[in-house]
Formats: structure tokens, sequence, C-alpha cells
């Protein structure tokens, strides 16, 4: 469940192919991230506070060590550096859009969205910019994770 804009919004399960996609991210992710210290990632079930008070819960997300030392037994009073959204078979890619476009503004450095649908992943930057990619591109995200990449048909 999440809060936007004062109203409980409820989403069901993942479909399985986008629940083993998110867990392959994260995987990846965490093999440069965590013998580097670069910060803490979070699975679909971590709440975050934002500054608007919606409680919303990214697929992935990524805090930085410098700004998140510690994890607490509460939802975190931030913005994650890092948004990732998997697009599930029911999902509208617009709404998904809509939320990544959402958490830049309130702060992301960076929004993905995976389309399992049509094997892309879109990277957004505060600035406006969208990067699509597919097959062989890499993902590299150098503004958080410097000389990290993958190849997108490995997600």
């Amino acid at each position: 469940m999440e809060l936007q804009e004062g109203n409980i919004v409820v989403m069901g399960p993942s479909d399985i192919e986008s629940s083993e996609i998110g867990a392959e991210f994260i995987r990846l992710l965490g093999n440069w991230v965590k013998p580097r210290r670069l910060g803490r990632i979070f699975d679909s079930s971590g709440g975050f506070i934002m500054p608007n008070t919606d409680l919303r819960a990214p697929d992935v997300s990524f805090v930085s060590a410098a700004r998140l030392k510690l994890t607490v037994r509460d939802f975190a009073n931030l913005v994650p550096d890092l948004v990732v959204e998997i697009k599930l078979k029911t999902d509208r890619i617009r709404t998904i859009e809509e939320k990544i476009k959402l958490f830049l503004q309130l702060g992301a450095q960076v929004g993905i969205l995976i389309n399992p649908d049509e094997l892309t992943v879109s990277v957004y930057r505060p600035n406006g910019e969208m990067e699509l990619l597919a097959g062989e591109d890499k993902l590299a995200i150098p503004e958080l994770f410097p000389g990290w990449e993958v190849a997108i048909s490995e997600l």
C-alpha cells in the first residue's frame, strides 16, 4: 500500500516476471554497491515519506551512504537517490512515468522504468532527459555508481 495525496492506494502483488526482474536488478546493483559501501538498496516493501507527505514504495530504491548512515525501524523521511519501477502486465506506462517524475521533482537523481513487455529500460533524470535502452545497450548511472554498468539483456 502507498499513501498518495491523502488516499490509500492498494497495490496487488507483482507478476512473477516483474518480481524476478526486480530481484535480479537488486542482485546486480548490490554486488557493486555493498563492497564499495556506496549506500543502501531497498525492495518494494521499503517505504519513504516524501516531502509532500506521500508514503511511496518504489520497486527498487537506493539511498547513498552519506544520506542514510544507518537504517531505521520506520519509514525513511527522505526521497531515494534512485527509484526503479518495473511495469506489471496490467500497468499503464503513463502512470508509472508520472510516479517517477514526481520522485525526480522531489529530489531523486535518477528514475528508471523497466518495461518487460517491450524489453526496454527508460532512464529519467531531473533535467527532463529520457534515455531509452534495449538489447545490448548498457545501463550506466555514473552520478551514483561510477564504473557500474549492466547490459539491458541481463535484466
